[in-house]
């Protein structure tokens, strides 16, 4: 693992940790890495993986991937997800397409 976010979400009166994992990309030939995430849902945990040429792009679209779940996830559309306070982001990009979905920090600087 290289890398960890928890997110939250609120529940009625409690708050539900949403953790989401980032492993280290893998080489499996001369242009072909895979970047594995986890992203700890309540229905439970989502495993998931990017391709790239190399390992920088693997990791990216990792990222990028991990983004679009969450900002078309419904927890997100509910309103009751949040890294550090409601409206502000998660911190993951999102490919070109989701831009729209932004919001808070990540509309202003990813």
């Amino acid at each position: 693992m290289i890398a960890t976010r928890t997110l939250i979400l609120q529940q009625g009166n409690t708050d539900k940790e949403i953790a989401i994992r980032v492993l280290a990309p893998k080489q499996h030939g001369p242009r072909a890495w895979s970047c594995e995430y986890e992203i700890d849902w309540p229905e439970g945990t989502r495993k998931f993986a990017a391709h790239g040429v190399d390992s920088v792009q693997a990791l990216l679209l990792a990222l990028k991937m991990i983004g679009a779940e969450i900002y078309t996830s419904e927890y997100h559309k509910s309103g009751k997800l949040f890294s550090e306070a409601l409206g502000r982001g998660y911190g993951f990009p999102v490919p070109n397409t989701l831009r729209d979905l932004l919001e808070g920090d990540d509309a202003k600087y990813l």
